[in-house]
């Protein structure tokens, strides 16, 4: 036979009628019928062949891929994810901006899962709010004086009385004087001090004040050979210390007298005074044919062994006095102002206001006005409000009434979200915006179930669907059905009488 044609029954004929199923196609190639299902249909070519069916049309967002707490929108056939208002991060981990304080900058506390300054309504009319470690801390700003939770009044200025005198108190400092020009004071420093007021002060204290070749004697640098040196002797000064020397031609203690070199000593007739018997800065007088030292003004000690100034530093006086033009004084005439009291405390005057004043103790103390009256204020008994926080307050009958805000449970002060965590809530439940809810609706893919396990959604596929539970499952395929036996017995024994002819 022919290539196309088959030996059945001593004929030469066509194999394939009643070889293939239902609507399939027959090729005979090499005298055997082979069946195929045409393009476009599937299925077992010996059985039936069925259209193939068209594939779905997609909708890239149902079921959702973007996960929980997001939103899809579909931009040219593709999904594109994003998290919804008032969520942060990227899908599919999209997340409340908050669930404690700690998730919040230091600045910021957690409310409504928001970061947000927790300072509004919080301190009173007038106080200054400062958030310190996610609490709002309250204060009155300088200036001001209250209680911060309730309302911060201004701190009213002390009332002061404008001196009359312009120079009561001095303001021109120690060692001065004020004298009144017009209506303003005008200042100089006292006879014997220098410099400028406010700072007036003694020529000298110390040698060290003065020039080298001079010596600082009652606060005055000056000469001091003058009186030192005894009769024909010249005094030099040496560091601020005179030196007596006889003159040329003189001999003798140049402190006492020095005589006229002679050949032969000339005795002369001496007096009570001369030599004189003083020491330094004291004179001698002849009493009853004796002479007698006695220091110079203002000077002290032993007028024989010489005598020295009361003082020449605060600290050769005792420690409530100060050294004061050579003389141990008190410093604190003419150093404080009006109302205040002095104190010499280390040689130096020390001012403080009397009990009841107030102000600048050198130069004025005014009375310390009294406290001016608080007026009371019209009481609302929910400012500040007694609830404590995520409550609400409202006055009825002049008493604070405390409830917890809506979405909140508890009694004030304890209102408090029903979940910030999702162990707070049920097994099968899980803490969304501090609620406990499913989590899961629009979390699985079509033809799913979704079951909640320990808080968390668990998507699956129903019984006889198969794929990705999160976005979509498909019907399994049904197994093609078991072949006729008849007819594949039939075409079995054409395949065999055609391979027996052929070997024959």
């Amino acid at each position: 036979c022919p290539r196309d044609r088959a030996c059945i029954r001593n004929k030469c004929q066509d194999p394939c009628p009643g070889t293939c199923g239902q609507g399939a196609q027959c090729d005979v190639i090499n005298h055997i019928p082979i069946c195929s299902c045409p393009q476009g249909m599937s299925g077992n070519p010996f059985v039936q062949c069925q259209p193939m069916q068209a594939p779905p049309v997609t909708q890239p967002c149902n079921p959702s891929p973007c996960g929980p707490f997001s939103q899809c929108r579909e931009v040219n056939g593709q999904a594109v994810c994003s998290c919804v208002p008032g969520y942060i991060g990227s899908p599919p981990a999209c997340r409340p901006e908050c669930v404690v304080n700690s998730d919040c900058n230091l600045n910021q506390a957690c409310s409504n899962q928001k970061c947000r300054d927790p300072c509004p309504g919080t301190c009173g009319v007038g106080a200054r709010c400062q958030v310190i470690n996610h609490n709002p801390i309250c204060s009155c700003p300088n200036g001001f004086t209250g209680d911060p939770f309730v309302r911060c009044q201004p701190i009213p200025p002390p009332q002061q009385s404008p001196p009359t005198n312009p120079c009561q108190p001095s303001p021109c400092g120690p060692n001065s004087q004020c004298r009144v020009s017009g209506d303003s004071p005008s200042c100089s420093c006292l006879p014997d001090f220098i410099g400028t007021p406010p700072n007036c002060r003694p020529e000298c204290v110390s040698n060290s004040d003065c020039a080298y070749n001079l010596a600082c004697i009652s606060q005055k640098c000056a000469d001091p050979c003058p009186g030192t040196c005894g009769a024909n002797a010249e005094c030099r000064v040496v560091s601020h210390s005179p030196q007596c020397v006889c003159v040329v031609g003189y001999t003798g203690d140049p402190f006492r007298q020095c005589l006229l070199q002679q050949a032969e000593p000339v005795q002369e007739v001496s007096t009570p005074c001369t030599p004189s018997p003083c020491g330094s800065n004291a004179v001698c007088r002849e009493q009853n044919g004796a002479g007698a030292c006695t220091c110079l003004p203002d000077y002290i000690g032993n007028p024989y062994e010489g005598c020295r100034p009361e003082c020449t530093l605060n600290t050769d006086c005792a420690s409530n006095r100060a050294c004061i033009r050579n003389k141990c004084q008190d410093p604190c005439p003419g150093t404080c102002g009006q109302n205040a009291d002095c104190q010499v405390v280390n040689h130096l005057p020390l001012c403080t206001c009397r009990p009841g004043y107030t102000g600048d103790p050198f130069r004025y103390c005014n009375v310390m006005p009294p406290p001016p009256p608080v007026q009371a204020a019209p009481v609302n008994p929910c400012i500040p409000s007694p609830c404590g926080p995520n409550s609400q307050c409202r006055e009825v009958n002049g008493q604070g009434v405390c409830s917890c805000l809506p979405t909140y449970i508890g009694q004030p002060p304890g209102c408090r979200p029903e979940c910030v965590v999702s162990s707070e809530c049920p097994a099968n439940r899980a803490c969304v915006n501090q609620k406990c809810v499913d989590p899961c609706p629009g979390t699985c893919g079509q033809n799913t179930r979704c079951e909640v396990i320990n808080h968390s959604p668990i998507c699956s596929c129903n019984p006889g669907f198969t794929g990705d539970p999160f976005s979509r499952c498909f019907p399994i395929p049904p197994p093609p059905p078991p072949a006729d036996p008849v007819s594949t017995k039939n075409v079995w024994t054409l395949v065999l009488a055609l391979v027996v002819k052929t070997l024959d």
